[in-house]
């Protein structure tokens, strides 16, 4: 069971990245319930704080990952510190780095016009054990989609969250994750900052 501290009212996850990944990856190839990841930042828990069912949406969430040094100085300060601070970009390209002996189905969800397509080419040509189902514009023109172990959706926070909450039962994935910005940052379309700057917050 994945433990989770309250972050004013929104539940975040206190495990470590490695021990979250193990769980994915198990949950991948056992017959689970399919279940959601979001990545709340400082932006979202404040707009969860003014929005209940954005809030419930968040705490239905199986992994809320630490996403932003706000979140995580936040529940030390209220007194119980997070394991670790966990950027969603780089938990998205550690679940397919780390599927290597077990190659994962993927679906790309959302992003501007071209951007799916060209994350789900970088993300192949770096992890080439992962299968892609489809990316961005495939979703319109087939309808429906492959069979999928995990879908990232990039629409952006609150309606990336709400958009899968409201699907997923219907959906044929395992898994359903919200990534925000990471197809931007991941295709290149937009540069993140050096590492040094990420790395105090």
């Amino acid at each position: 069971m994945l433990r989770k501290n309250n972050v004013l009212g929104v539940g975040i996850t206190c495990e470590t990245e490695n021990d979250i990944l193990e769980y994915i990856l198990w949950s991948l190839k056992s017959k689970t319930e399919k279940y959601f990841i979001v990545t709340p930042n400082p932006e979202i828990v404040l707009y969860a704080n003014l929005h209940a069912q954005y809030k419930k949406i968040l705490n239905e969430a199986k992994i809320a990952l630490p996403d932003g040094i706000g979140v995580f100085l936040a529940s030390a300060f209220l007194g119980h510190r997070l394991k670790e601070r966990i950027a969603g970009v780089d938990f998205m390209e550690e679940i397919c780095k780390r599927s290597v002996d077990q190659p994962i189905r993927v679906g790309f969800l959302g992003g501007g016009a071209g951007v799916a397509e060209i994350t789900a080419g970088c993300l192949k040509e770096k992890y080439p054990w992962i299968k892609v189902g489809f990316a961005g514009e495939e979703w319109k023109e087939r309808g429906s989609i492959y069979k999928l172990d995990i879908i990232f959706v990039a629409f952006g926070a609150p309606k990336q969250e709400e958009w899968i909450y409201k699907h997923l039962e219907h959906l044929p994935v395992k898994v359903a994750m919200g990534v925000g910005g990471a197809f931007d940052y991941i295709s290149g379309n937009v540069r993140r900052a050096p590492f040094m700057i990420r790395a105090v917050g």
